[in-house]
């Protein structure tokens, strides 16, 4: 017999042996496992679930979108820039979100959770608190708007949800707690944004503009940045505490702007007060008819070739300031026509007044 024939009879035989003396893999009678089951689900699970189904319809998908002209034809084209999230304001149509997820559009779309699309306009932006408004023309009866809560009693610790659409993966929850309170961020225009709730609820791209909720499924911040190096989420997300925007939003709303508070005064810039080696902000000129004139403030008079130094506001609310930029960030923790009493330096002592905050033009 051939060595080749030999080999494939081995092969034959061998392959019969397996066949006989390994076990069965396969069984005909083979059934689906019996289900055990599951019984009600945990209290805590059935609030996360009511919190999302409340919330969600709520929630819409912002799309930006810019145009592009070939360099070449000169045709002009549209390309999708960026996503994010926001949610309905009010059944008129209002949809709120960040200012930086739609700073650059040439066009905006918004979708609902129907997954029904309106195109959008722009009501009025408020880029210092990286807050947007915007306006789609669907029927009131697909609007529901969301649940406004208060911010200005949270605690460390308590539950928060975020729903959003991280990496254009729309209605998307995601749970934590409040980490931290009465943080700064620093908005697109370079202002400090006060008093952010700091969650670890996983907040990444595209979730920018979307609502923070507390286990009641109401309102309490905006998600609005992260701190990561890799730009994904790192247990680091920053929300707008909703006290600011239900501030913010109205006069938006109204005005298209948010009306500034001021004191009615013209202050030294930096420069000046560091040459002056002074500390504080030094009130150059009271603007006439003014509150800040009523209430006796003093500004900087020339006599001769010297200056009479005029005020110097130390603190407002007790809160001290030492430059220009401080002083404008804590007068706009206030409104316009409420009252802040200023901590002044005047003749080597100091005084306080009270100043009623008037819109800055």
């Amino acid at each position: 017999m051939k060595p080749i024939s030999l080999l494939v009879l081995a092969a034959v035989v061998g392959w019969l042996l397996y066949q006989t003396f390994q076990p069965a893999l396969h069984d005909p009678e083979a059934v689906s496992r019996p289900v055990t089951a599951r019984g009600d689900l945990a209290g805590d699970e059935q609030n996360t679930i009511d919190i999302f189904r409340n919330a969600a319809p709520s929630v819409v998908y912002i799309t930006s979108i810019a145009e592009r002209r070939n360099l070449f034809s000169l045709n002009v084209y549209e390309i999708p820039q960026g996503t994010g999230s926001g949610f309905i304001w009010d059944r008129q149509g209002r949809i709120v979100t960040n200012f930086h997820v739609i700073s650059d559009a040439s066009r905006l779309e918004v979708t609902l959770a129907d997954h029904s699309t309106w195109k959008a306009s722009l009501v009025g932006a408020a880029p210092d608190r990286d807050l947007a408004v915007l306006q789609i023309t669907a029927p009131a009866g697909k609007l529901q708007p969301i649940t406004v809560g208060e911010s200005k009693n949270l605690l460390v610790g308590q539950k928060v949800f975020a729903i959003g659409n991280p990496f254009g993966l729309d209605q998307t929850l995601t749970t934590g707690v409040v980490s931290a309170l009465g943080r700064e961020i620093t908005a697109v225009t370079g202002r400090t944004i006060h008093d952010v709730i700091q969650t670890d609820a996983a907040i990444n791209p595209g979730n920018s503009g979307g609502p923070l909720l507390d286990s009641a499924g109401r309102l309490i911040g905006v998600n609005t940045a992260i701190y990561s190096p890799s730009g994904a989420s790192s247990g680091i997300g920053f929300a707008v505490p909703v006290g600011e925007v239900n501030r913010v939003v109205p006069q938006i709303i109204s005005k298209g702007k948010v009306l500034r508070p001021g004191l009615g005064v013209t202050l030294a810039n930096r420069s000046l007060t560091g040459e002056l080696g002074l500390e504080g902000v030094l009130v150059l000129k009271v603007l006439p008819g003014t509150s800040a004139e009523q209430a006796g403030l003093r500004g900087t008079t020339q006599v001769g070739d010297g200056l009479v130094l005029g005020d110097i506001i130390l603190a407002v609310n007790g809160r001290k300031v030492t430059d220009y930029d401080s002083l404008r960030d804590e007068v706009e923790r206030y409104q316009v026509g409420e009252t802040v009493a200023l901590t002044l330096l005047r003749d080597d002592a100091t005084a306080e007044v009270n100043v009623r905050l008037e819109a800055l033009q």
